[in-house]
């Protein structure tokens, strides 16, 4: 089976979006999603904080939009330590349908042409612990490293606010 991986573009939000839960209900948290098509045309179109990649399956003699299969959303980062940015890869999903074709590497491997146009030092993302295929998957196949030394950590929207008793009375 052969894909198509290109940019995404503002009317592909709806792709974007259904992907997204696919991946959010996989991981268990489909509840989680907040994510809106207006959000996303802002975020990824208007004011591109993040990036897209979606593949889609070459659909010789089908008639009518065929949807999409996978998706690479990613966004810039930058290293003190090289000097230099990152690419960091906020989520990758395969719909189950395309599992084990080839569309994983097919997607990191665009990921790392954008990384190498853009000078980037590394590429870095999270997987969960539990979700061991996709630990293999880059462990194996892509020879990746688990960072063992780091631990994710985040502030939610109420502990951003939070922030704000920490402000300096002199700003």
């Amino acid at each position: 089976m052969g894909f198509t991986i290109r940019d995404a573009r503002p009317e592909d939000v709806d792709e974007i979006l259904r992907l997204v839960v696919e991946l959010a209900t996989y991981e268990k948290e489909p509840e989680s999603v907040k994510s809106t098509p207006e959000l996303l045309r802002k975020n990824l179109f208007e004011t591109p904080y993040a990036h897209a990649l979606l593949a889609f399956p070459d659909s010789e003699g089908t008639s009518g939009p065929t949807p999409a299969v996978g998706l690479a959303l990613y966004f810039f980062n930058f290293s003190t330590w090289t000097g230099r940015p990152g690419l960091y890869l906020e989520d990758l999903y395969v719909s189950p349908e395309s599992r084990g074709t080839g569309l994983g590497k097919a997607l990191f491997a665009e990921l790392g042409k954008i990384a190498q146009e853009k000078n980037c030092a590394r590429l870095d993302w999270s997987v969960l612990k539990w979700n061991q295929p996709a630990i293999d998957f880059y462990e194996k196949a892509l020879k990746a490293t688990a960072m063992g030394e780091w631990m994710g950590m985040r502030l939610d929207e109420a502990g951003i606010e939070s922030l704000t008793k920490f402000a300096s009375s002199a700003s």
